[in-house]
């Protein structure tokens, strides 16, 4: 039986027709003193290997704090997942590599769906402008 949190033995197919200007990104919101976070560090980065048309991003809330900016992160980790325009998801997520999958293939089937709000948005512009997109 498969641990919960390994990733799975074969990645759903990506839909590349539904991916906005700019490509899709999944950006990992955490913390160096959370222990959930360093546990969750090696799926996140082996799904970066899977999805490679997906931009993967950690970003440490306190070392990187004018891109969190006034987001209050209260459970880690915290996921922002955007279609290259727009964010389409910020919250948490447990910590196990099938769950993102699921998530980012059922975003990516999805397109023009709603966003994820005004806040979600401003953090994934100050994400891209940080990390040079």
């Amino acid at each position: 039986m498969q641990s919960p949190a390994a990733l799975p033995e074969s990645t759903p197919p990506h839909h590349p027709a539904a991916t906005a200007p700019g490509g899709w990104w999944a950006v990992c919101l955490c913390a160096g003193w959370c222990g959930t976070c360093g546990v969750y560090r090696p799926l996140f980065d082996e799904l970066a290997r899977a999805h490679p048309d997906v931009r993967f991003e950690w970003v440490d809330i306190e070392d990187d704090s004018d891109i969190a900016g006034d987001l209050d992160v209260e459970t880690f980790p915290t996921l922002l997942i955007a279609d290259g325009q727009r964010a389409l998801f910020l919250g948490p997520l447990l910590p196990q590599a099938p769950v993102l999958a699921r998530l980012l293939t059922s975003l990516q089937a999805a397109p023009g769906g709603a966003g994820a709000g005004g806040e979600a948005q401003a953090v994934f512009e100050r994400v891209r402008a940080a990390r040079g997109a």
